[in-house]
């Protein structure tokens, strides 16, 4: 099964300058928890984005031009089509990011797992793919409210094809 994973606002921006918009330590801890154990697949920029490489516990996938590039504790693949390849049938794919990699993988993907983030990000420059709601269907809302933690409103929403 293949299936995406992503935070975005308002506007479906993702992030600014290979950073997230906004920190959600929940949105975190629910991507640890649905990821690990599985396998994630994410374009270089994202891989220079994480702050300690490889992410534990997962099998990583990097999407690169440059077939040579060597990262520590993760496989690189020059096409998303290439690195679906060498995933087994029954292996649990994690669409993870950026920008293009999304682009490419919505029309394989059978779930989101999105968290949707009630606020506009004050500055954007990449953007997740318009989500055709005659093709996904939502099968899960959990609102949460701003606090202490956590500067806006947003809700984690599953969708399936």
């Amino acid at each position: 099964m293949i299936a995406i994973i992503a935070a975005i606002d308002k506007n479906n921006a993702l992030g600014f300058q290979n950073r997230l918009l906004f920190y959600l330590p929940d949105d975190l801890k629910r991507f640890k928890a649905l990821t690990t154990g599985h396998t994630v697949v994410m374009g270089r920029k994202t891989f220079d984005s994480l702050p300690k490489g490889a992410l534990p516990n997962r099998r990583n996938i990097v999407l690169s031009r440059s077939t040579k590039l060597v990262l520590p504790g993760a496989e690189v693949y020059a096409s998303l089509e290439e690195a679906l390849k060498h995933c087994a049938d029954d292996e649990q794919v994690f669409i993870m990011g950026g920008a293009s990699v999304y682009k490419q993988a919505m029309p394989l993907a059978d779930r989101l797992y999105m968290t949707e983030i009630d606020a506009e990000a004050a500055e954007a420059d990449v953007y997740f793919p318009a989500i055709d709601h005659e093709l996904w269907h939502e099968t899960k809302r959990d609102v949460r409210r701003a606090d202490d933690r956590h500067p806006c409103n947003y809700a984690f929403v599953d969708y399936e094809r």
